[in-house]
């Protein structure tokens, strides 16, 4: 299958860039664990009012991942179907990068499962980054410089952003919790958004705001330090990309690291401040210039790597077609600290190819879990990789969850300890 856009040249120019190949973000699509939780549920079963979850953190439901779902089936599985959505085959990709801060190895990286869970050519660049919810754009500005760099020769890059958020059950993080995986095709010609190569602005410092020692499953953050973190990361990645940006044209829209919606909010007033206005209209600007990025993320949660692109997905998916041809802002951030704000232009043909991204589909295959039913997943989280996961019976999650399948999935290790997965 190719690419259906023509392969003439973009007739666009790119800031004090003389000879332009238009080059940026051609297909999207997400895969997610197959149950979520209600925030209300669990706010109750915490004694909390669900204000305090739902307005007070902007997230609605969280995903949580069963035994069997780990972050190479939900790479896999929005690997798939974002080559379906591209109308690409394995054989065109060049260079395989997924962004992760959950590795199922420390040696191993999930490209490599997803290397031959895919199908892909041996002739491909297979690696994976980390940088904590950085790894992503990592990956994303590699490839954008792979392409051009003319190291590409006609061929295109994948991108997987796949983590599992957990936080220890009753701690304060345990409402910020979520899972999934986005993964995008980087290619010259784009279909959905025209990056800026080169324009980028960056900000990194040693910093300890959020952490995972290697024996934990769950997370450690020092929250109001990484708040902080965040907002001196965001003006200084912003002024700098200020600087080096020669265009006047105004971004319409920003899409922000989204670790949950409040946050965003956050970002963004931080950003008006920065450009000299009133509390008033940044809240004026928020609604309209960053509210419709966050409608998927409050039903998905935190997805680490993954969360700004699933931000820009929401985005695109609600306002495609009113943003044709208008220029985007993207930040994002990764704790520890990096940051980059850069730019991007929505395609004429963004609509139509968002719309392949099965968004609903894709949030609708979902079952709801009774708080006891998540609780004793989580009690197993200890066990994930020790052991063969096995499908929780109907009794115990709703026949509806039985029905949902599960492929690929994670089926538990060998006598060798390697890891064993199926796609059906």
């Amino acid at each position: 299958m190719t690419n259906d856009q023509t392969s003439t040249p973009s007739s666009s120019s790119s800031p004090g860039t003389a000879s332009h190949r238009s080059i940026g973000i051609d297909a999207i699509a997400f895969a997610v664990p197959r149950a979520y939780v209600e925030l209300a549920d669990l706010a109750a079963a915490r004694g909390v009012p669900p204000t305090k979850y739902i307005q007070g953190l902007g997230v609605v439901q969280m995903a949580v991942a069963h035994p069997d779902e780990d972050p190479v089936t939900l790479a896999t599985e929005a690997a798939r179907r974002c080559l379906m959505a591209a109308g690409r085959s394995p054989a065109e990709i060049g260079l395989c990068i997924v962004g992760t801060e959950t590795a199922v190895d420390h040696s191993k990286p999930v490209s490599s499962y997803l290397h031959g869970l895919l199908g892909l050519p041996s002739a491909c660049r297979v690696f994976e980054t980390k940088h904590a919810c950085f790894g992503g754009t990592a990956g994303l500005l590699n490839a954008v410089d792979w392409l051009a760099a003319g190291s590409a020769r006609g061929r295109c890059a994948l991108i997987v952003c796949t983590d599992i958020a957990r936080y220890s059950v009753g701690t304060a993080g345990e409402p910020t919790q979520g899972a999934g995986a986005v993964a995008m095709l980087i290619s010259e010609n784009p279909r959905l958004l025209e990056l800026e190569p080169g324009i980028t602005g960056c900000f990194s410092q040693n910093v300890h705001d959020f952490w995972r020692p290697l024996y934990r499953k769950d997370a450690l953050v020092d929250g109001q330090f990484s708040v902080q973190c965040y907002l001196d990361a965001l003006a200084g990645a912003y002024a700098e990309w200020q600087r080096l940006s020669e265009s006047s044209e105004p971004l319409v829209r920003t899409c922000y690291h989204v670790p949950y919606g409040k946050m965003a909010r956050k970002a963004h007033q931080r950003r008006c401040q920065l450009d000299g206005m009133t509390d008033e209209a940044a809240d004026k600007s928020f609604a309209v210039e960053v509210e419709p990025s966050l409608r998927v993320p409050s039903q998905v949660g935190n997805i680490y790597t993954g969360s700004l692109y699933l931000a820009l997905l929401s985005l695109l998916y609600h306002q495609a077609a009113e943003l044709s041809g208008k220029r985007i802002g993207l930040f994002s951030y990764g704790s520890g600290c990096a940051a980059e704000f850069f730019a991007g232009r929505v395609m004429p043909t963004a609509a139509a190819q968002i719309a392949r991204a099965g968004v609903d589909t894709t949030l609708a295959n979902r079952h709801r879990l009774d708080i006891p039913v998540y609780e004793e997943l989580r009690k197993n989280d200890i066990h994930v990789d020790q052991r063969p996961s096995e499908m929780p019976s109907a009794a115990e999650t709703g026949a509806a969850l039985a029905m949902v399948d599960r492929s690929p999935r994670f089926n538990g290790i060998d006598n060798q300890e390697r890891r064993i997965y199926t796609v059906a």
